[in-house]
């Protein structure tokens, strides 16, 4: 490698590979697999193709199961709005801190309760935290606290939400007229 390849910055980097990300490309895998199934090629040269894209595939949900034994069945749960929230407060006490996709599907589920939803709001990832903003089970000193936090601007979705208590409805709603921190 020339002294100069760039290359060799990244190779001693660890990257962060959380499930969003390997739930992306799994996806994109498997719309390239529909594609190459689909496409007059020959047939060596296909089945060539399908073969190294199952394994590509199955290597991404074996990274999934690594962050969480049983993915795919925690993440369909989590995505089924039928799902109880008890499942669902189940699902969050096993959660791996780089599970970033099942975290936002649990802050977004309709079932969410109110501790679950008051654990989340403490979650690294903004997404999930903006969720939880957003949610209208978000209990009120949850609320209260996202709309305080000088960090992140969720007073907005603080706002939005429809179970804002009224008396910090009327200080984020002033706040948004004024265009200033809540004191």
């Amino acid at each position: 490698m020339p002294a100069n390849d760039v290359r060799k910055k990244y190779v001693a980097q660890r990257i962060y590979r959380g499930s969003q990300a390997i739930f992306g490309e799994r996806q994109h895998l498997r719309e390239v697999l529909r594609s190459v199934a689909s496409a007059r090629l020959p047939a060596a040269r296909k089945q060539s193709e399908l073969r190294k894209l199952r394994i590509l595939i199955q290597a991404r949900t074996e990274e999934l199961d690594g962050i969480s034994p049983g993915w795919d069945r925690k993440y369909r749960k989590a995505l089924d709005e039928n799902t109880p929230s008890g499942v669902l407060t189940r699902l969050a006490a096993a959660l791996s801190e780089s599970d970033f996709l099942l975290a936002r599907a649990l802050s977004a589920h309709p079932n969410a309760s109110e501790e679950l939803l008051a654990r989340l709001a403490l979650h690294s990832y903004a997404a999930v935290r903006e969720n939880v903003a957003r949610h209208p089970h978000t209990p009120p000193e949850v609320l209260r606290r996202l709309a305080e936090d000088s960090r992140e601007p969720l007073w907005f979705l603080v706002a939005c939400n429809p179970s804002t208590p009224q008396d910090l409805l009327e200080r984020v709603r002033a706040r948004m007229r004024a265009g200033v921190e809540i004191p």
